[in-house]
């Protein structure tokens, strides 16, 4: 796509008025979303030629057969968002998740018939408490009718796996979907389920910040510590990512989830050299973060490639500045109607293949020198 980045002096007037002119917008025949977005959002702009160039950015990571990667910050399940996953896990379109743990836990609530419900944004929080009410802006949830239940899926999940030897947040997450598939009244209400259906690993990049981490604390209170290895979660999303020809990034929000999958690219770089894959090929984000202010939600694409996340500075990457829960839908839509559904890539089953691979590569490569003869490994810098 041509931006008018090209490098050089003045190119002349008729070179910058090469693209489409812009017409008023006709709604008529373009009633559904797919539609709406190709033939009057894609000819308008500002943010709404900004979301139709995601939408097809999206489509065109999907035909590409690209490993995609979401990432999840914000309260998106508690406002059902989880629905909108779970279609596009069902197609084939998201091959790894990484989340923040709240909205997992968020997620046991429709399963298990927990009470979620619209509130309103303006109302007094003294009386919610008194009342035993929780607001997520205007999402009302009564904590205590969450504790006994989700409580009770939590410590059989735990006891389906080995707990005595380090295990990642992606097997904890798989053990979990497995329980609420098995006891929970309403498991395709869950995304955490549909995620162990379709073997979608699911990352938690902080997992002690938000109540499913909490609820791990008992164990190691009562010397009974679990080894739950925040660092396999590292290893194994960077072996996912070595793996995959292409690679894309749908990021929901920002947050840590957001550099969480960014960073296999430049660590792979660092551990790998040459060998690398040299950033992800596609990039999206949905953001309401700016980047002017120096954080990491509201960093650029353009920034990411500084730094080796992405390939290109430019291009295959769309930044929408809008609530994702506006245009996450529309997106989803967008591909559902578009694309055809692919073969699910199963990645939960593949973790120790790929992470056997990624050792095997990073044993071969030589530390600090590159791979030039006589240059230390990896294994020998940490014998030495």
């Amino acid at each position: 796509m041509n931006r008018g980045h090209e490098k050089g002096g003045c190119k002349g007037r008729d070179a910058w008025l090469k693209g489409p002119q812009i017409e008023p917008l006709k709604l008529e025949g373009n009633e559904s979303v797919a539609d709406l977005i190709d033939n009057v959002y894609a000819r308008s702009g500002f943010n709404a030629r900004r979301l139709a160039e995601a939408a097809q950015l999206v489509s065109r990571m999907i035909d590409d057969q690209a490993t995609i990667g979401l990432t999840l910050a914000g309260a998106m399940t508690p406002i059902g968002m989880s629905g909108v996953l779970m279609s596009l896990i069902e197609a084939g379109f998201i091959d790894v998740m990484v989340s923040t743990g709240a909205n997992l836990f968020h997620d046991l609530a429709r399963p298990y018939d927990l009470p979620m419900v619209q509130g309103h944004h303006e109302v007094d929080d003294n009386a919610l408490l008194d009342d035993g009410v929780a607001r997520i802006y205007d999402v009302f949830i009564t904590e205590d009718d969450f504790i006994l239940p989700t409580d009770e899926a939590v410590l059989k999940a735990v006891k389906r796996i080995d707990f005595t030897q380090p295990f990642s947040t992606a097997t904890l997450h798989k053990a979990l979907g497995e329980v609420i598939l098995e006891t929970a009244p309403h498991p395709e209400k869950s995304l955490l389920a549909t995620a162990a259906r379709y073997d979608v690993p699911i990352y938690t990049s902080s997992p002690g910040d938000s109540v499913l981490g909490l609820m791990l604390v008992p164990a190691y209170l009562t010397d009974r510590p679990i080894a739950l290895n925040p660092i396999l979660d590292v290893i194994e999303l960077m072996a996912l990512v070595y793996q995959a020809e292409k690679t894309g990034a749908i990021e929901i929000g920002g947050g840590s989830p957001k550099n969480f999958f960014l960073q296999t690219q430049p660590m792979l770089q660092q551990m790998l050299g040459a060998h690398s894959k040299g950033g992800h090929d596609y990039f999206v984000q949905l953001t309401t973060d700016a980047p002017h202010w120096g954080g990491l939600s509201g960093a650029t694409p353009s920034e990411a490639k500084s730094w080796g996340k992405v390939r290109d500075a430019r291009e295959n990457n769309v930044i929408v500045y809008s609530c994702a829960s506006l245009t996450l839908p529309v997106i989803a839509q967008y591909v559902l109607n578009r694309n055809q559904p692919r073969t699910p890539r199963r990645l939960m089953q593949r973790l120790g293949e790929c992470t056997e691979k990624l050792r095997a590569a990073t044993d071969r490569h030589k530390v600090f020198a590159g791979d030039q003869p006589g240059s230390p490994s990896f294994a020998d810098v940490w014998d030495a």
